[in-house]
């Protein structure tokens, strides 16, 4: 087993739709450190499967709707969807006290700051990350929050006591614009573009299915809101175990310096106050030779899309052969995905500390 899983309990199970519950954590002790998270992070759940195929288990992201900083517990929100073997038995199986096998949070969906404005775009069980950051911001911030939130009817929306809730008490602050499919048909463009315009100005973060997605991206482009500015959370069906041991073997000693073997370049990484020298063989994923040589850096999907394993580069030449999750801003910092990172020449210095 992953390292970084561990066992949690459920403290409670809040219905908040006919198809949506929450699942309030009960984080042991021995682990809560482990558990800091930012308002807009996941955590990922092992789901049990006896299907043909499954091996056994299958492994599920779920966005963190509770705050951080107005929260004790941690908690996700996972909506029913047709066909969708985890949110169903997430829905009919767990209750209080049911133990849970559940990484460490990771993402980066996350405000750049509490205390800039920002425009929350959301349809459906998309409000689940958008909802920690309004109220971690609006709660230990002095940002303004525009929200708009799209849905099929009123009976499907998620959170609505809590919109109700913060509406009330930051009435000077929090800005909610609702949509209702069965009222208006299915936003297009203009009409986001429309609804947008006054807080074009701010940070965007999306959160939604893909077509919502891509039309509030329409929208803002239209706008000529800079790609900088705009975040979108995306979830996709995990290709590989998160949950499985990797293959472990001895790590390089620290500050073992050496010439590179052929066909690899040397390389510096810097993994919880400790320093590697390392060959990088030269079309090898950062990500896959340290798990190789035994180092437990953390990683979700390997695809691009979490930002789980990001990392910085400090000196030297890389490349990455895909990027979904970080922005323009943080690739200009030097930040970078070990799951997708190459080098591309020697002397590579990389470090997992963002401090």
């Amino acid at each position: 087993m992953n390292a970084r899983a561990h066992q949690v309990t459920v403290f409670e199970v809040i219905k908040e739709t006919a198809d949506a519950v929450t699942l309030v954590l009960d984080v042991p002790q021995a682990v809560q450190a482990k558990f800091i998270y930012s308002p807009g992070q996941f955590l990922t759940l092992r789901i049990p499967s006896e299907q043909e195929g499954r091996g056994g288990s299958v492994a599920r992201c779920y966005s963190l709707s509770s705050s951080p900083h107005s929260e004790d517990r941690p908690a996700v929100t996972v909506k029913r969807t047709a066909g969708g073997y985890a949110s169903n038995w997430i829905c009919d199986n767990v209750a209080v006290d049911t133990v849970l096998t559940v990484l460490e949070p990771s993402g980066s969906f996350v405000p750049r700051s509490l205390d800039a404005d920002v425009l929350l775009c959301a349809a459906g069980s998309g409000i689940t990350p958008v909802v920690s950051i309004a109220k971690s911001i609006l709660t230990a911030g002095s940002g303004d929050v525009a929200l708009f939130y799209a849905n099929r009817d009123r009976e499907s929306v998620i959170f609505a006591w809590v919109l109700d809730e913060l509406a009330a008490s930051f009435p000077g602050r929090l800005t909610i614009v609702d949509w209702m499919e069965e009222d208006q048909g299915l936003p297009g463009s203009a009409d986001i573009a429309a609804l947008a315009r006054p807080f074009a100005n701010r940070d965007v973060y999306i959160c939604g299915p893909a077509g919502f997605t891509a039309t509030t991206r329409t929208a803002l482009a239209q706008l000529a809101v800079p790609p900088s500015r705009i975040r979108n959370e995306e979830y996709r069906s995990l290709e590989v175990d998160p949950f499985a041991e990797p293959e472990v073997r001895v790590a390089s000693s620290p500050k073992a310096g050496r010439t590179a073997a052929p066909g690899a370049h040397t390389a510096t990484i810097e993994f919880e106050g400790e320093t590697y020298d390392i060959d990088w063989p030269k079309n090898e994923p950062l990500l896959d030779v340290l798990l190789a040589k035994g180092l437990d850096v953390p990683y979700v999907c390997r695809e691009s899309a979490c930002g789980t394993c990001v990392c910085s580069v400090r000196s030297g030449r890389t490349r990455m052969l895909l990027n979904e999750s970080l922005i323009d801003e943080e690739l200009d910092r030097g930040l970078t995905l070990a799951c997708q990172t190459v080098p591309e020449a020697d002397g590579v210095h990389i470090a997992f500390d963002q401090d």
